[in-house]
């Protein structure tokens, strides 16, 4: 398949589906090999960037979604009437901020971490669905594992969960000795 028709093809496709696409099935709807997929994605997204037009192809992880502009936004939401989508509690932002760096992790492992209940947290980001189950934890009791999303990653502005900070993580499993007090302290 030649390039342009490509990525005519590829393009028909992100704009019927409205969400992210693999470029596995792209690959495969399209009956062509996935470097190809990425190398006309790529330049389509280019493309559409380069031009400043209204629509902008994002590449999610081993995917593709197309978007509006982040510069017609105002028009979008004036002519849709949409509402921002929901601020996050700082309870609901440390909740995704481990599951995010730990995933898939438990409901268990966030409190561990935050010292507090976060069932609220847990489930109001899975109502927002910047969160989902991962399957469950082979240990008794079978808790759910979450992870994120795409939309975790579009509302942050993350092509992949490489791009997240560095932070120094907590270490699971080792115990924490005491603090003893040095000499001349009283105990």
């Amino acid at each position: 398949m030649e390039l342009d028709e490509l990525q005519r093809a590829i393009e028909a496709i992100l704009f019927a589906a409205g969400e992210r696409v693999e470029v596995s099935r792209l690959a495969s709807a399209l009956e062509t090999d996935e470097n190809e997929v990425i190398t006309a994605a790529d330049a389509l997204a280019d493309e559409l960037s380069f031009g400043r037009r209204g629509i902008r192809i994002l590449k999610l992880e081993r995917g593709y979604q197309m978007v509006s502009s982040g510069e017609m936004a105002d028009f979008v939401t004036k002519a849709l009437e949409t509402r921002k989508p929901p601020k996050l509690s700082s309870s609901q932002l440390e909740t995704l901020t481990i599951i995010a760096y730990y995933q898939p992790a438990t409901k268990a492992m966030v409190e561990q971490i935050r010292g507090v209940d976060s069932a609220y947290s847990v489930a109001a980001l899975l109502n927002k669905k910047l969160i989902e189950e991962a399957g469950r934890l082979n240990v008794p009791g079978r808790p759910i594992q979450y992870k994120t999303t795409p939309d975790f990653l579009r509302t942050f502005g993350l092509s992949s969960l490489e791009e997240l900070p560095p932070i120094e993580k907590v270490s699971f499993g080792e115990p924490v000795e005491p603090e003893q007090p040095s000499a001349g302290e009283e105990s």
